[in-house]
This record gives C-alpha cells, structure tokens and sequence, in this order.
C-alpha cells in the first residue's frame, strides 16, 4: 500500500506492506479521501513531526474487514475521528477532553495519508459514524475539523442573540462563522484577503477588511481563528467590556506579549479551545448533514501522488483547504 511520510522536510510517498486486521478487534479501512489539516501543516513547518511520520486523520473511508461488536460492517462507508478520550480522568470530569492522556495517546494507524488505516474498537464505538448519504466524500472530511468548532462554540457558552465576531477566515474561520450563525449568534467575520470577505457573505454573513471594521462594533465574544499579531489586536480592540476572547489558532511562541492589564481592568475572559469530545463531534454530523454549515466550494482536491503540491499550495495560501483523494471508492 501507498502512505506519504514526512521525509528530509518534504512529503514522500512510499510502497509498504499493506495492513491486515489478523484477528484484532477494530476495522480495516480502504481510505478513500483525507483533509490537511492546519495541524498537519504546523508539524510539517515547525518539524514537529519526525521523518516517518504519516500525518492525516480527517478521513473518509470503506471498512474493508472487521472484527467488531459494533454494528459496522464490511461495505460501510464512514468518518472516524483519531483521539478518544479515557472519560474518567480529571481531564475529562471537568471537560477538558482534550487534555487527556489516552486522549492524546490514542490514533490512527499510520495516519490518514495512508491507503489503508486500522480503527481499533474504541474508535469504532466511540467516534466513527456511516457516512450520510446526502454528503458528498469532501463534504464528510470536514466531520472532524467542524467537531473541533462545535467544541470551540460550546466553550465560549456565549447567550443566544450575542454579537460574535471571527477574526481570520481561512477554512476554520468560514467553518466556525457558519457554526456559530447556527446556533444562533449574530456574527461578523473580518480577514485580509478580499476573496475570503466575500466568501463568507456568500453564506449570508457579514464580513468586513479587518482594517475595515465599524468602529461602534462591541462583540460579546471573539473567535480568533487566525495566529496573527495584528488579529490580537483587533480581538482586544472589539470585545466588549466583560467579553470574551476564544483562541482557536496556534502562533510563532514570540508572537505576542500576555495582555494582562486589558484583561484585568476589563474583565475579560480569554480561553482556548483544542479538540472535539464524541458529543461534540456527533453534533457537528448533524450540522452537515442537514445543511446548517455548507462546506462546498472550500476544499480542492489533489490525487495522492502530488500530496507535495497540497502542502505547498495551502503553506501560500494559493487554495484555503486541500483534500487529498487516497483511493478511487471502486
């Protein structure tokens, strides 16, 4: 089988034996298509990941063989996600699933830019889910990252009517503006670059040039979906006294200075949002699936063999999202 790995700081797609279940408890699925995620893109950049590595879990896929006590079955299509929280820790009982060790311990095998990957049974029970049928490949592969939203949306546990506003609008921030109109916030986006403003008022939003902002404007909460010095700036300058600021973007560690008087005298509360629980990423199902957040028109596809050209083209900013088409579902 064919997996591409992080290799002499390129992307290498490799030959390897092909997996086989061999009586384990889980799934052997063909994978049909994978998003990059900007995760993936910050380990490839910053060499988090070591050479060997094979990145990728945004995965849409066909169980090939099974050993299972679920319903699945050979022949299902479905969307897993890769890390399951233990749901006993001290992580978990506060809700911080993110930050738990089996959490992080747990993921696909090799990883979702591979042909093939084992799903143990703990990812069958807990985070897989079939494929609905009114979602195209592409659509589903947005399974895992809008979890990550729903979870950033629950967290802010802003009062429905609020005023949020999404400072950067790449895929995430296009994402978590729909989520956020979804449950039913009044929302505003604002970015740099003109075709994503006008992106994000094709889904009836308002967006602006951040540059560009109504000067009145007192968000309730802000969602910073981008890592720029200039987007902390625009997130302290337009939260309303007492608002809230959720960090849903990772940047350089000597990017910004703590803001601590701003968030003292103002009482503003500042928190950050990782991954998705199951709960969370069940919803963000539903939300695709009934058509609340529409993700058409925001991945490009690539064949496998120019995964190269993906990192590259997203790392310039030339496409928003790239989804990587691993094998033909014949």
């Amino acid at each position: 089988m064919k997996i591409a790995v992080v290799e002499n700081d390129k992307i290498s797609v490799k030959e390897v034996e092909t997996l086989k279940l061999d009586n384990k408890k889980g799934a052997l699925v063909k994978v049909l298509g994978c998003g990059l995620c900007g995760s993936d893109i910050v380990k490839f950049i910053h060499k988090i990941a070591k050479d060997g590595t094979v990145l990728g879990h945004e995965i849409v896929a066909r169980i090939v063989d099974i050993n299972s006590d679920t319903s699945f079955k050979k022949g299902d299509v479905i969307v897993t996600s890769h890390h399951i929280p233990c749901g006993e820790c001290v992580y978990c009982r506060h809700g911080n699933v993110s930050m738990c060790k089996h959490f992080k311990a747990t993921n696909l095998v090799p990883g979702g830019f591979s042909e093939y990957v084992y799903l143990s049974e703990e990812h069958l029970k807990n985070v897989a889910h079939l494929k609905p049928e009114n979602l195209t490949e592409i659509e589903a592969s947005f399974y895992e990252p809008l979890g990550c939203i729903v979870r950033a949306v629950k967290r802010a546990n802003l009062i429905k009517g609020d005023t949020a506003l999404v400072v950067g609008l790449g895929s995430i921030g296009i994402l978590t503006a729909q989520a956020l109109k979804a449950y039913g916030y009044n929302v505003i986006g604002c970015d740099l670059i003109d075709e994503r403003i006008e992106f994000l008022k094709s889904f009836g939003i308002d967006a602006f040039d951040a540059g560009q902002l109504p000067e009145d404007l007192q968000a309730d909460g802000i969602f910073m979906t981008s890592g720029a010095d200039r987007a902390v700036d625009t997130a302290l300058k337009y939260v309303r006294n007492g608002g809230k600021i959720l960090v849903f973007s990772s940047t350089p560690h000597d990017a910004t200075s703590y803001p601590n008087n701003e968030i003292y005298y103002r009482e503003l509360t500042v928190l950050g949002s990782y991954s998705p629980s199951p709960t969370d990423l069940k919803d963000s199902l539903e939300l695709l699936k009934t058509g609340k957040v529409n993700v058409n028109e925001i991945s490009t596809e690539y064949r496998f063999d120019d995964i190269q050209k993906a990192f590259d083209d997203t790392m310039s900013n030339k496409i928003m999202k790239a989804y990587i088409k691993v094998k033909s579902d014949d």
